[in-house]
């Protein structure tokens, strides 16, 4: 796994790219002392909002400040280094987009550390990558914990006994009713997955023709999935006030930056930005509901 953050954490050239007014120029940011990167944090987060999205200005303060805080990365993957099994340059990228999603969403007006604002982010981060890329197989949280508490459970009994323990042994001394003990078993099935390309019945001699699960297994459309994601926004938009739904129209169906819809609504950048976040918001959270 290779996530390349080239196009998101880019450092400009200093001897070609002066910084914006009011802010200094830093060479080389990932040498910036946790303290100082603290302190020139506030300076750079302010002079971010104001900015406009997209501009040269604005890319150089935040691609600066990604690389001013990639500490913070490091220190909250150390936590995770006996699990990485070699796995630590992606645990350090996973952690890095943690961070670029930090510091798009923090606003100096919550009064807190922006550290700590972003650890939860980063941490966060790692853990669905463990979550998502350990199962071969997408299994709730509460199954992926159950399956754990059988192991052991089946092993310290397996021990006692000299035997496999059975489902009801296990529910007895687990606590737990037999229904849940078989739901774990089941999820255990998806920690592992067998081959597409292997034939169908295995080493069955009667499959002369080699015929394999992939030949007969179909794929997403992802275009159905486009058009559901639209008939469930489309309603969605009607329920938006006229001019929140203006400006959703303007951002992404005419392609305006906020600094020209904010020209074409008697409105600062800054607001726009901030209405634009919260409808936004608003979308998501009622596709969410509708899935």
């Amino acid at each position: 796994m290779t996530i390349s953050l080239r196009a998101t954490a880019t450092t400009p050239d200093p001897a070609v790219t002066a910084p914006p007014v009011g802010l200094p120029r830093i060479a080389h940011p990932q040498k910036v002392a946790p303290k100082d990167a603290r302190a020139l944090g506030t300076l750079f987060f302010e002079q971010l909002q104001v900015l406009e999205e997209g501009t040269r200005d604005y890319s150089y303060a935040r691609n600066t400040l990604i690389e001013m805080n990639l500490s913070l990365v490091k220190y909250a993957a150390q936590r995770f280094r006996n699990r990485g099994d070699g796995q630590m340059e992606d645990i350090i990228q996973v952690g890095t987009i943690g961070l670029i999603k930090a510091i798009d969403r923090f606003e100096l007006s919550r009064e807190v550390e922006f550290t700590t604002f972003a650890i939860p982010y980063i941490v966060g981060e790692i853990k669905r990558f463990f979550r998502d890329t350990t199962w071969a197989v997408h299994v709730p949280r509460r199954l992926q914990e159950l399956r754990v508490t059988l192991a052991k459970a089946k092993e310290h009994l397996a021990g006692a006994m000299d035997r496999d323990p059975t489902v009801a042994e296990l529910a007895t001394h687990l606590g737990i009713p037999e229904e849940e003990v078989i739901e774990g078993i089941i999820a255990t099935n998806g920690y592992t997955a067998g081959s597409i390309d292997m034939p169908l019945g295995g080493t069955d001699p009667s499959n002369e023709d080699g015929t394999t699960y992939a030949d007969i297994t179909g794929g997403c459309d992802p275009d159905m999935e486009l058009f559901e994601n639209l008939h469930t926004l489309a309603p969605l938009l009607d329920t938006l006030e006229d001019r929140e739904r203006d400006i959703i129209r303007m951002r992404f169906g005419q392609e305006m930056t906020q600094s020209q819809i904010g020209e074409r609504l008697g409105l600062s950048q800054m607001h726009v930005s901030r209405l634009l976040t919260r409808t936004l918001t608003k979308l998501r959270e009622g596709m969410l509901t509708h899935q």
